[in-house]
Parts: structure tokens; sequence; C-alpha cells
């Protein structure tokens, strides 16, 4: 039988998802307590990989079992979660199709990336503060319409990486502020600005795609290339005429949808 979890974690104690010798990551984790809970050897197959210090909200993976599980779906939960790490929580498992893969299935992947312009203690571990003056989001939401489509992103991507194409389709791609919720509860008569988020939606991703991509779309907007600097990248650049790369610990992959 196959199962679906849907599952979160703070990336900030992990070497990304995927297993790697010597160090911790998510896949490890989960794969050595479901094996642990259920007595025997399980593999556990994710939607993809994430960086180190990447964090996700609603990932999906599955795993498979010679039978049933001996605990409802709601106990189950409940002692993988008691058994897991502080920074992975199980939200839900369910049976799927045998045919069911959570990566090659899946049709489309979410990430936000959330900058804030000032110190704020409260939301530093999971946001990046960018500090450059006068950063001029009009020109990063124009230059995101030529992120848009089918094209080849090997620009964005880091160098090194063996894949065998580095062709994505992206569907969407904006900048836009948002309130921390904090502010919100605490009622705050004034909201400060200056909260943003980067929201990018595409069949597939590259490595280290879009914290490069965040980095170039900053460049836009601190006035060092216009807009169409990032056509021109697409079209015939390399990665080392790209953006640098922007911290991992302000990136969350925030949907996978099938």
């Amino acid at each position: 039988m196959r199962y679906s979890v849907c599952l979160s974690y703070d990336g900030s104690s992990f070497y990304g998802w995927q297993i790697q010798p010597g160090v911790p990551t998510v896949q490890e984790s989960l794969e050595s307590t479901i094996s642990r809970l259920l007595g025997r050897r399980i593999s556990v197959t994710g939607a993809g990989r994430t960086d180190t210090g990447v964090n996700a909200s609603g990932y999906i993976a599955h795993f498979d079992t010679d039978w049933p599980l001996p605990y409802t779906q709601e106990d189950f939960c409940y002692k993988l979660n008691a058994m897991l790490p502080h920074g992975v929580a199980v939200l839900s498992v369910s049976p799927v199709a045998d045919d069911f893969h959570a990566r090659f299935d899946a049709r489309r992947r979410e990430y936000t990336y959330f900058i804030h312009r000032h110190k704020d203690p409260f939301v530093r571990n999971y946001s990046w503060q960018c500090g450059y003056p006068d950063l001029d989001f009009d020109a990063m939401n124009a230059a995101c319409s030529h992120l848009a489509g089918t094209h080849d992103f090997r620009c964005f991507q880091k160098t090194g990486t063996d894949v065998k194409t580095s062709v994505c389709t992206i569907y969407d791609a904006f900048w836009a502020p948002y309130t921390p919720s904090y502010l919100n509860i605490f009622s705050a008569p004034q909201a400060p600005e200056g909260y943003w988020y980067f929201r990018i939606a595409a069949d597939r991703f590259l490595r280290n795609m879009v914290r490069a991509v965040v980095g170039s779309l900053i460049e836009v907007g601190r006035g060092k290339h216009d807009p169409e600097w990032i056509a021109r990248l697409i079209e015939s650049g390399t990665r080392s005429d790209a953006g640098e790369s922007v911290p991992g610990h302000a990136l969350f992959l925030s949907k996978v949808l099938y």
C-alpha cells in the first residue's frame, strides 16, 4: 500500500530535504522515524529537493508498506510528531493509489521568499533583511513578466548541477507587500511598511533557481539593470551574469499541486 504524507519543516536545522551522508536532512529524519514506528525499513520519496536552510509548508512525500498501517491515520500522525524533531511536523497521512508519485505527479510547485526592509527581531529567522535603499518594486514586477513561459533557465541554475534539461515553465511570478501576523494580533495602530514577499510558481525548478531569481530581481529594484535585463539573461546569460543568490532561510516551498 502507498501512503501520502503532508508535512512542514523548518530548514534551519537541516542540510536540505535529500539524504546526505553524515549530516541531518529532512528525508533521513522522516524515513528513520517511520521505520522505527513500523518496525521495518521504510523508504520515503519527496516532491523534490530543497537546499540547506530552506523551509517547506505543505510538502508532500510518499512511502510504501506491505500491509495497512496498524494505527488510525490520526494516531499515526500523533506518534510521528511525538518522535520527530521539533523542526518537522506531519500534518496528515493518507492512502493513495499505488501509482501515485510525490515527485513525478506534481504539476505545479510554488515558492515564497520573504524580505523586510528594516530591523525586526520577530521575522528575522524566516525573512531576509534587505537594506538596500529605494527598491523599485514596480520595476521588479515588470521584470517578473519576462520570467513567465517556457524557457531555458540555465542562467539561474547553480553551476555544476547535473540535470538532463534546464527548461522549465513558469506560470506566475510577482512581488507583493504583506503585514506580519504578529502586528495584526498586537493591533498595531499603523503597520509599518517594508514587508514584501515574492511568489513564483512553475512545473519544476532548478537547483538554487529561486534564490538566484530573487537576487537578480533585487538588482533590478536597485536600478542596476532595467526590467528587460531579465529577458536578456534568459536568452543568452550565464550564472555569472545573473544576480547573487539570496540567503536560504527566507525561502519556503509553499505549495505542491497534483
